[in-house]
């Protein structure tokens, strides 16, 4: 037996498809500023946006690319949850910990700057500040 995997290759169709629904997109938002400029009510301009995502999102939908491409975004979304997030107390605790780091490592290099500014400048050199 085989242990191959079979990788299906996109149509022409469903590039047309993918296409088209990039293009609904992008027509929805024009839409919508466009309308907006208009003085339209806002209810119109957000109609006109919602309408193109949502012929996006069908349009997507019947396509091999963008059921795979929505499927992902699902699974981010599925996944984002499983993360556990830390609490107010320890954000906090962390941030204190890099803001520490931060000035620890800017005295030290401040220092190491000074150090070497005196055995450059003054020892080898013999110039005085």
């Amino acid at each position: 037996m085989s242990n191959q995997s079979v990788q299906t290759v996109s149509t022409s169709n469903d590039k047309f498809k993918v296409a088209l629904a990039v293009v609904a997109t992008i027509a929805g938002v024009v839409g919508f500023f466009y309308l907006k400029g208009q003085n339209k009510p806002a209810l119109v301009a957000t109609g006109a946006l919602v309408a193109g995502l949502v012929f996006a999102v069908l349009l997507l939908w019947t396509s091999t690319t963008g059921r795979d491409f929505l499927n992902f975004a699902k699974e981010s979304v599925r996944e984002t949850k499983k993360v556990v997030w830390p609490t107010r107390k320890e954000a906090t605790q962390i941030t204190g910990i890099v803001f520490a780091f931060v000035v620890v490592t800017a005295i030290f290099l401040w220092g190491t700057d000074k150090v070497l500014e005196f055995v450059l400048y003054d020892l080898v050199l013999g110039w005085k500040n």
